[in-house]
C-alpha cells in the first residue's frame, strides 16, 4: 500500500504542475500497480537484519515442546462455531499429535480438547485477520514451529459462502468442508490409512479430497503472481503445468511447509482482507505449494487413490517408532573461520572467511548474496561451544558427521586448530579428513598463478602426510568403512607414484593396530588430473563424487535475469538442469566403489565478486529431490556402504551451505533430514 500511496502523491504532484504551467492537461494515465508480492518491490525491501523468531505476540504464548510429537496439527480458526466441529474430528487420529492453533477471530476460543487424549502439546497463538489461513501458516513455519513435525495436518474453519454462485463449482460451502473434513479426518479408519500411505509410499506428499487436485484451468488471476513467488527460489512457472490443492485442507509432509521459509514471506506480500475469491497472494501460495512438491519429488494423492494398509504401518507415526538414518550423510566442513598468521600476513590482521562473505555484492535482481549466517551467528571456531553447536545441528537432520578438509603442505599445516580441538575433547563428534592437496592461491582457484603457498612433494615426500594425520585417524570416533578409516585426497594423481605412496599409508595403518585404510579420490574428471580406468589398479577404494566437479554445466541466458550488473565477466549456470541430470545417472545402477554427492549451490561471487561461477536455481526443494535420489541409489548397499557426501556444511564464500542462513533460515538442513530421516 505504501508503493501505490507514493504513486498517487506523484501523480497529484503532477496535476499541480500542469495546472500551475497554464498548459492544458492531458488525460493522466495511472499506471498498473504491482501486486504485493512483486519480485522487484520484495527485493527492494530484502535486508541482512536479523528478526526474531517468535513475534512479539506469541512470545509469551508459545514454549517450545520437550518432546515433540512425529505429527502436527496446524489448524487456523477465524469462524469460531466451527470450532467444536473440528476438535470433535481431533478424536480420529490414533497417534500422538501437537496442536498449534492460529486464532484471527479476535475472541477467546475453549477448544474443548478433554476428549482427544492423544493430543500433546497445544499453543493458540493470536493473528490477525490477514492473508487468510495462508499468511498465518507462513508466520508458524517462518517462526519454526513446523520443524520438529514429519507430518502435518492442516485444517481450517471454512465456510466458503462464495462456493454458491460459483459458475464451474457445485455444492454450497458447507457441503465443501463436509467433504474436506470427512476425507482428512472422518473416521479413525480413515486417518490410519492416510497415515499407512505416507508410511509405505515415500512419493506420497499430500493427501486431500480427490475432486479438489485442480490444475492449469484453475490458475484463475494466480499465475503472475505465482511466477513472482516461484522466482524468489529461481525456478521458473509454465501457465501449462499446474496441480495443487485446492480448499487448503489436507495431510502433508512436514519439509513441504517447513520450506515456505525459504519465500521469505511477510505480511507486506498479502493484500489487506476484503472477501476476495482469487488473485491474491494467497491464492498464489496455494498453487506455489502445488508446484514446489512436484519439485521436491513429491506427488499429490487423491483419497480414493489410496488402499488400506496391510498391516499396521500407520504406527511409523507413534512416539518412539525408529528413524534409523538411511544412509551415512557426510557433509564437506570448511575450517577456515578463525585468525592464523599465515592469513593475516596473505590478506591483512583479522582475516577470515567471513571478511569475503560479507563484501559480497548482489549481480543481478534476486541474487542471494551477500548470504549471510543466522542463529550460529559469525562464529569464530577458535571459540569453545561453536563445534558443540554445528554437530547439535547436523544430528537433528540424520547427519553421520562431517569431513573436515585438511591442509598440508609439505608438512606445514594450515587451518588444523578446529579438528585439533576435537580431538582433544570429549564427546560424540564423528569426522573424517580430506587431504585437499590443491596449491593456495590469490584467486581461490588452486591454480599455478599468484600462490601463496604450495604442494611440493620433493621438498617431503607424500608418504609422511599419514604420519601427521595418525593420532586422528586413531581416535575412536574417525569415521570408518568396515573398521578402516576413511581418508579422501582431492587430486591424488598428483602425488608422485601416488599408487605406491597409497600402499605405504596402508602399511603404517597396519603398524599402528588399524585393519587398513578405506582410501577415496575425489571424481574431478580428466580435466582436472583425475584418475583414468579402474580405481583398483591404483589401490585407491572408492570415488567421491563432489558436485559440481565432473558434472553437466548448463548455462544460463543472461537475458532472463533482470537488472544484471554490466561489470559481470563470469559464467551462471543451471542448479535445476544440474540436478535433473545427475539424477538420471542415479536411476541407473551405482558402482559400488562409487559415493554419490551432492551439492547445495555453488556461487563464489564472494570471493571473485565479478568473474565468479555461480549456479542459479538453487533451492531447498531442488535440493531435497536429487539428495534424496542419491540416497535411494546406494540403498541397496550393505549399511558400511551407504555413504552420500555433501557440498557442503559451510562453505559460506561458495554458497555451499547446509547451516542456517539469514536468506533461508534451516529449510536445507531439512531438506537432509526429510530425505534422511523416514
Amino acid at each position: 500500500m505504501a508503493s501505490r500511496g507514493r504513486q498517487i502523491r506523484r501523480n497529484i504532484s503532477a496535476a499541480f504542475q500542469i495546472a500551475a504551467s497554464g498548459i492544458a492537461p492531458r488525460e493522466t494515465v495511472i499506471p498498473p500497480q504491482p501486486h504485493p508480492a512483486d519480485h522487484a518491490a520484495w527485493v527492494d525491501r530484502r535486508t541482512g537484519k536479523l528478526r526474531p523468531t517468535l513475534p512479539d505476540a506469541w512470545a509469551s504464548r508459545y514454549e517450545y515442546p520437550a518432546a515433540p510429537a512425529r505429527i502436527g496439527v496446524l489448524m487456523h480458526v477465524f469462524y469460531t462455531d466451527l470450532v467444536p466441529e473440528l476438535c470433535e474430528q481431533l478424536r480420529n487420529i490414533p497417534v500422538p499429535f501437537d496442536l498449534i492453533v492460529t486464532n484471527a477471530s479476535g475472541e477467546e476460543l475453549d477448544l474443548r480438547l478433554d476428549d482427544v487424549p492423544l493430543a500433546g502439546h497445544v499453543a493458540v497463538l493470536p493473528v490477525a485477520n490477514h492473508g487468510r489461513d495462508i499468511l498465518p501458516m507462513v508466520e508458524v513455519v517462518n517462526a519454526g514451529l513446523l520443524d520438529p513435525y514429519e507430518l502435518v495436518l492442516k485444517v481450517h474453519t471454512k465456510k466458503s459462502t462464495w462456493r454458491e454462485e460459483h459458475a464451474e463449482l457445485s455444492g454450497t460451502g458447507d457441503d465443501w468442508r463436509s467433504s474436506l473434513y470427512g476425507t482428512v479426518l472422518g473416521s479413525t479408519d480413515n486417518v490410519q490409512t492416510v497415515l499407512g500411505a505416507f508410511a509405505e509410499d515415500p512419493s506420497v506428499g499430500i493427501v486431500t479430497a480427490d475432486e479438489d487436485i485442480v490444475g492449469t484451468e484453475f490458475w484463475g488471476g494466480d499465475l503472475e503472481r505465482t511466477r513472482a513467488l516461484m522466482r524468489r527460489l529461481q525456478l521458473s512457472v509454465s501457465e501449462h503445468d499446474l496441480r495443487f490443492a485446492s480448499g487448503s485442507v489436507y495431510w502433508i509432509r512436514g519439509f513441504l511447509l517447513q520450506g515456505l521459509r525459504a519465500f521469505a514471506m511477510d505480511a507486506e506480500d498479502f493484500e489487506p482482507e476484503a472477501g476476495q475469491v482469487d488473485g491474491t497472494t494467497a491464492h498464489a501460495v496455494e498453487r506455489a505449494l502445488g508446484l514446489v512438491t512436484l519439485e521436491a519429488g513429491y506427488r499429490i494423492a487423491g483419497r480414493r487413490t489410496i488402499e488400506a494398509p496391510a498391516d499396521d504401518s500407520w504406527r511409523h507415526f507413534e512416539l518412539g517408532a525408529d528413524r534409523t538414518p538411511r544412509a551415512r550423510v557426510i557433509p564437506f566442513y570448511l575450517p577456515q573461520f578463525h585468525t592464523f598468521p599465515e592469513n593475516d600476513q596473505w590478506w591483512g590482521p583479522g582475516f577470515t572467511e567471513w571478511s569475503n562473505v560479507t563484501a559480497a555484492r548482489p549481480i543481478f535482481e534476486g541474487h542471494n548474496q551477500p548470504l549471510l549466517p543466522s542463529e550460529l551467528g559469525f562464529y569464530d571456531l577458535s571459540v569453545e561451544g561453536v563445534r558443540d553447536r554445528q554437530y547439535d545441528l547436523a544430528r537433528s537432520a540424520g547427519i553421520e558427521g562431517f569431513m573436515y578438509y585438511y591442509y598440508w603442505f609439505s608438512g606445514k599445516k594450515l587451518m588444523d586448530l578446529p579438528v585439533e580441538r576435537l580431538h582433544a575433547a570429549d564427546g560424540d563428534q564423528p569426522f573424517c579428513l580430506m587431504w585437499a592437496n590443491e596449491n593456495w592461491s590469490r584467486r581461490w582457484d588452486g591454480s599455478e598463478s599468484s600462490i601463496l603457498i604450495a604442494q611440493d612433494y620433493d621438498h617431503v615426500p607424500a608418504e609422511q602426510f599419514i604420519e601427521d594425520v595418525m593420532h586422528l585417524l586413531l581416535d575412536p570416533r574417525y569415521i570408518r568403512v568396515e573398521g578402516k578409516p576413511l581418508v579422501a585426497v582431492y587430486k591424488i594423481a598428483q602425488l608422485p607414484d601416488f599408487p605406491k605412496t597409497v600402499q605405504r599409508w596402508r602399511e603404517r595403518a597396519v603398524e599402528e593396530g588399524l585393519p587398513g585404510l578405506h582410501i577415496a579420490t575425489v571424481d574431478v574428471g580428466r580435466e582436472m588430473d583425475g584418475i583414468d580406468g579402474a580405481l583398483s589398479d591404483y589401490g585407491i577404494d572408492a570415488f567421491l563424487e563432489f558436485a559440481p566437479h565432473n558434472r553437466r554445466w548448463t548455462t544460463v541466458d543472461l537475458e532472463k535475469l533482470d537488472r544484471f550488473d554490466p561489470r559481470f565477466e563470469g559464467h551462471v549456470l543451471s542448479y535445476p538442469e544440474m540436478a535433473v541430470t545427475s539424477e538420471l545417472v542415479l536411476r541407473e545402477p551405482v558402482e559400488e566403489e562409487r559415493y554419490p554427492g551432492v551439492m547445495v549451490n555453488f556461487d563464489n561471487t564472494a570471493r571473485r565478486q565479478w568473474r565468479p561461477d555461480l549456479w542459479y536455481g538453487s533451492n531447498p526443494y531442488t535440493f531435497r529431490r536429487w539428495l534424496n535420489s542419491a540416497i535411494s541409489a546406494v540403498a541397496d548397499r550393505e549399511p558400511e556402504h551407504r555413504i552420500v557426501f555433501v557440498n557442503a556444511w559451510n562453505e559460506w564464500a561458495e554458497s555451499a551451505v547446509l547451516e542456517p542462513s539469514q536468506r533461508f533460515g534451516r529449510t536445507f538442513l531439512l531438506a537432509v533430514k526429510d530425505a534422511l530421516l523416514r
